[in-house]
């Protein structure tokens, strides 16, 4: 064994180099991994008794990607198409050799060796789309080779993996290996090879999978037709087919030339540094600065949940999903079996689209049962409530809770608004005590706000989050306020989208153009979808705190008044058809009109431009004063609750990721000119004007955060 850097070691068996990668925590192709895959093979070509190279990983994974931390800085030799070109150009058969994940760049270089065998646990895929990129080291031109235009676009289009059982089918993976015996199956594979003087098979020289898309341009104009609503606003997209086009169109030098001036070209763009940014943030704000690795966790094994309707059935299948046996409780029968039927349904309307099979259905059925007395709950370890905004019944279902639930159980309360400080009161254990708001669908939706208590334990909060992750949700930890984190700063943008259709802009102008800044709904379609009057009920009973003398919106409060809730009744700030099909209502713009006259608000025409500029930054300028208050760890977090509970658009980063981007002295400059127009609930956030006085952005701000933590 020779050590060729301080990650990679060559091994010499016989006739055959092993060629072995070491680079915690998940073999990324940074500088060293480059070089020790270049000089290892250049000492494996150098010795005459090597006949075949074996190229394989250390640790839990393959070649899992690039080293995204390197993006951004000035590349440093060798470069990746150069590792590449020396994998795919050596004399000797080179065998990739898979395990775990071979994940962009690292499966880019595994489709550079001439065969690969994988492990039947191993994972591919191309997940740069992801980060606002395509891939940039040969996938757009070697995987269309192997396995079709369409096929390897729906790779590259969806960045999602596929197992190695798929790869062996597609003709991506030669042979699979018995797990654990990765090594032996790859060094017999290659005597195998030597034996037979199997040729290099290079996947750039392949043509037939290609040949069938040449001169079929439908074929490119099909797929562009069936993704263009999932990537409204992406830019990549579109680069990604014109560079599968190339491989079609153009010889491979010029394919692959072209490919890299394009990734090249995405790098710098201002979506793909939001979407790398992102990468980062769901990481960052997966740590709680006072809560460290070791930090003791609760075991989850049973989970009971308070109310069957629409959020209790689906907080229910997010466990169900994963194995976790589920105890739903309701008042009454007909509700309870309502709620269980819904469950049921929905399952065997995903089995029917065939993402689950019938077995499976049942099974997870299996782990769910009703009940009609909270006494049914005693053996749980987690109990969430998810019944109607009302403190009093919460604070009673808390209470009651505390008497039978077992000593370590942990008690949760789904609401959106309410203090959690005061339901958890209800109980002699608040420690135990805390929010998990799920965003509607439950079942759905990634966002998990983990509302963290006054006297919640560490331990509860470190169980919270790694439960979050189990069953697939993004927890980011928030602080007690009302509306806690996003619904707090929903407030204000939803009130500038009504304030501006009170002022002369149209329904559907308002959503239109926070639909075209990227946003997934427009606000008022979005509060049609919720139910007008959840927010109504709410600001009634918080309207005792309003200054007076302070502008509220009107024309919601008075649609409510009218019975119009949105698509639960069929009205709203739009009409809906019996499919809930929206369509402009000229009703409700008449009705608006004749609300402004009457209360002496002055018409006018607005722009687009202007929609976004207040819709948006009354997001920031909330954002900033809860990041100063501490409600909000940091501004990542802030911009992964929008990201992934409220239709944020990706390539923006996120709300405050965008401020950064416009530049904090411009939105500050902006926000005064709204606090003269339109008075005190436009004052600027301290943390804001601050920022922007210092020439500092909110990224700046988390970096100080976390030195000062």
């Amino acid at each position: 064994m020779t050590a060729v850097n301080a990650v990679t070691e060559l091994t010499i068996e016989g006739e055959i180099a092993t060629l072995r990668l070491d680079s915690p925590p998940v073999n990324a192709l940074s500088v060293d991994v480059r070089d020790g895959i270049k000089c290892g093979l250049e000492a494996a070509e150098a010795n005459a008794g090597v006949k075949a190279t074996v190229l394989i990983c250390a640790g839990r994974t393959f070649i899992a990607g690039a080293d995204i931390s390197e993006f951004g800085k000035p590349p440093r030799p060798p470069y990746l198409p150069d590792v590449l070109d020396a994998i795919e150009n050596a004399t000797k058969p080179v065998v990739a050799a898979i395990h775990g994940t071979a994940l962009g760049g690292g499966f880019e270089a595994a489709l550079t060796a001439h065969y690969r065998i994988a492990v039947p646990s191993a994972k591919f895929g191309l997940p740069e789309i992801k980060l606002g990129l395509i891939p940039g080291a040969g996938g757009t031109q070697r995987l269309p080779r192997l396995i079709g235009v369409e096929q390897a676009l729906d790779v590259i289009l969806s960045g999602a993996p596929f197992d190695a059982r798929e790869a062996k089918a597609w003709g991506v993976v030669d042979e699979l290996a018995e797990e654990g015996r990765l090594r032996e199956a790859a060094q017999a594979f290659a005597l195998r090879l030597i034996a037979e003087n199997a040729p290099l098979r290079k996947a750039r020289d392949l043509s037939a999978k290609i040949d069938a898309a040449r001169g079929h341009p439908e074929i490119f104009e099909a797929i562009r037709k069936a993704n263009a609503r999932k990537f409204r606003g992406f830019e990549a997209w579109e680069k990604a087919i014109e560079s599968v086009k190339n491989a079609v169109d153009l010889p491979f030098e010029e394919g692959i030339a072209r490919e890299r001036e394009l990734f090249l070209a995405l790098l710098a763009t201002p979506q793909s540094k939001a979407q790398r940014y992102v990468f980062f943030a769901e990481r960052q704000a997966a740590k709680i600065p006072d809560i460290h690795a070791g930090e003791p966790t609760r075991p989850v094994r049973g989970v009971g949940v308070v109310g069957a309707g629409a959020m209790g059935g689906g907080i229910a299948m997010n466990f169900l999903n994963v194995g976790i046996p589920v105890t739903i409780v309701e008042a009454s029968r007909e509700t309870l079996d309502r709620g269980l039927g819904i469950i049921r349904r929905n399952y065997e309307n995903t089995a029917k689209k065939g993402r689950l099979t019938m077995a499976e259905v049942e099974a997870r059925m299996a782990n769910l049962t009703g009940a009609l007395d909270l006494s049914a709950l005693s053996d749980k370890d987690l109990a969430i409530e998810a019944v109607f905004e009302d403190m009093a019944l919460k604070k009673d279902i808390f209470a009651r809770l505390d008497a039978i639930a077992k000593p370590g159980a942990i008690l949760a309360s789904n609401t959106s608004y309410l203090d959690i400080d005061e339901i958890a009161a209800a109980t002699k254990r608040p420690e135990d005590a805390l929010g998990l708001h799920f965003f509607s669908p439950a079942n759905v939706m990634r966002l998990l706000e983990i509302v963290r208590g006054a006297r919640t334990s560490t331990s509860v909060l470190a169980t919270a989050m790694r439960m979050a992750g189990r069953i697939g949700k993004v927890g980011v930890v928030v602080g007690v306020c009302r509306g806690f984190v996003g619904n707090r700063m929903f407030g204000p943008y939803r009130r500038e989208a009504q304030f501006l259709m009170e002022e002369g802009a149209e329904v559907e102008a308002v959503d239109k153009a926070l639909v075209e800044f990227g946003m997934a709904m427009g606000p008022l379609a979005t509060g049609d979808l919720a139910g007008l009057d959840v927010g109504w009920r709410i600001r009634k009973e918080y309207r005792h705190l309003e200054k007076p003398g302070i502008r509220q919106p009107i024309a919601e409060d008075h649609l409510c008044e009218m019975g119009r809730y949105g698509q639960k009744t069929l009205k709203g700030w739009y009409r809906y058809d019996e499919n809930r099909r929206a369509s402009a209502d000229p009703e409700v713009t008449a009705l608006v009109r004749k609300w402004s006259a009457d209360a002496g608000i002055p018409q006018r025409k607005i722009s687009a431009a202007e929609i976004v500029d207040r819709c948006v930054y009354a997001l920031v300028n909330e954002g900033a004063r809860i990041l100063e208050e501490g409600y909000a760890l940091r501004a990542v977090d802030i911009d992964i609750i929008y990201l992934n509970g409220y239709g944020f658009p990706a390539y923006r980063g996120g709300p405050m990721w965008h401020a950064d981007t416009v530049g904090l002295q411009k939105v500050y400059q902006r926000v005064c000119e709204f606090h003269q127009q339109h008075g005190e609930l436009w004052a600027p956030a301290p943390l804001l004007q601050r920022l922007a006085a210092a020439g500092k952005t909110f990224a700046e701000f988390d970096k100080e955060q976390v030195a000062a933590a």
